[in-house]
């Protein structure tokens, strides 16, 4: 009888665990199993860190209606996807979306990266208006059906959204495609890796 008590109580001690285990903590910051995104409940696919040589730059959380394994699944996933993104260190704006424009090129096609080269170089504009993130700074790169690709810098949108679904897959593709801003950070962001 005790054995089957303990079985009940320990049963029992999982409805009281803490909310700490509905989370994943990388680099010190927290990524919620499950986000909202406009009324869409979306769960976290992967979320890891990026380095540059050995510094820590920011970490990345992907969230997806379902979870996907690979570029080619993330990529295809029908509904809304977010991606947020929390600095690690203080970084120059305008160079972060520099190097998010040389991101989306080095995974492109030279022809399907010239058809988005307006939408590449707004994006490089909203990162070099806003002259420094810090550590701590957060921001967000949304696709929300109907509406398109929503940029979000400290919690404010920036501009109008981008229409195009291929502009999400591009920039997805960054940290994604063939050639990542980092390997691991690919890795983990696809669940492969914490």
């Amino acid at each position: 009888m005790n054995f089957v008590k303990s079985w009940v109580l320990a049963g029992a001690a999982l409805f009281l665990v803490p909310a700490v285990w509905a989370q994943v903590t990388v680099s010190g910051v927290r990524y919620e199993q499950t986000s909202e995104l406009r009324g869409t409940r979306l769960q976290l696919n992967g979320a890891g860190t990026r380095y540059k040589a050995i510094f820590k730059v920011y970490t990345a959380g992907l969230y997806l209606a379902k979870k996907a394994g690979s570029t080619e699944e993330v990529l295809a996933a029908p509904g809304a996807k977010h991606m947020h993104i929390t600095m690690l260190r203080e970084i120059d704006s305008s160079e972060l979306g520099k190097l998010f424009s040389r991101g989306i090129e080095d995974n492109m096609d030279k022809t399907a990266f010239s058809k988005l080269i307006p939408g590449v170089l707004r994006m490089s504009q909203i990162f070099s208006e806003h002259k420094k993130l810090s550590s701590g700074d957060t921001f967000d790169i949304d696709w929300i059906p109907g509406t398109g690709t929503v940029i979000m810098v400290k919690g404010a949108q920036q501009g109008e959204p981008f229409k195009e679904p291929e502009f999400y897959n591009a920039l997805l593709r960054i940290w994604l495609g063939p050639n990542p801003a980092d390997w691991k950070l690919k890795d983990a962001l696809l669940g492969k890796a914490a």
